[in-house]
C-alpha cells in the first residue's frame, strides 16, 4: 500500500470518530497536507507533513505509516510522528487554559437575590434583541 485517502487515514489514525467528521474537517479547511488545503480524496503517502486543527488544539505531524482500517490506539499512534514543536505548543496552551480556568469564575454560588438580578438582566437583554 503506497497511498491512502486522507479521510480514511485520519479515521484510522483516530483523529476523528468517523469518516464523515474527517470529511467535514477537511472541507472546512482544518486539515492541511504539505502546507496546502486539500480534498478528502487526496492520496497521502509516507513522509507527508500534516497540520490538523481540532478546536483549540493544533497537531503538526509527519506521516510514518498508512492504514485504511481502524485499529487500536497503540496501532494508530504508529501511523504518525508529532513534531516536538507541536507537542511543546500544545502543552503550553493546556497550561494557559488551566491557569485561565482557575482564575475565572465566581467565588461562590449566587444567592436568591443575585439569581433574581441575573434573570432580570437576561430577560431584559432578550427583549431588546
Amino acid at each position: 500500500m503506497d497511498k491512502v485517502r486522507l479521510d480514511k487515514w485520519l479515521w484510522a489514525a483516530r483523529f476523528y470518530k468517523n469518516r464523515g467528521l474527517a470529511v467535514e474537517a477537511i472541507n472546512g479547511g482544518h486539515v492541511h497536507v504539505n502546507g496546502n488545503r486539500v480534498k478528502p480524496s487526496r492520496q497521502i503517502q509516507i513522509g507527508d507533513a500534516m497540520r490538523i486543527s481540532k478546536g483549540q488544539l493544533v497537531f503538526i505531524l509527519d506521516v510514518t505509516g498508512l492504514s485504511e482500517k481502524r485499529g487500536s490506539a497503540s496501532q494508530a499512534s504508529l501511523l504518525y510522528k508529532e513534531t516536538a514543536e507541536s507537542i511543546k505548543e500544545r502543552t503550553e496552551q493546556a497550561e494557559l487554559r488551566k491557569q485561565f480556568a482557575a482564575t475565572v469564575g465566581p467565588k461562590k454560588r449566587p444567592d436568591k437575590r443575585a439569581r433574581r438580578k441575573i434573570i432580570r438582566f437576561i430577560n431584559k437583554n432578550q427583549l431588546s434583541e
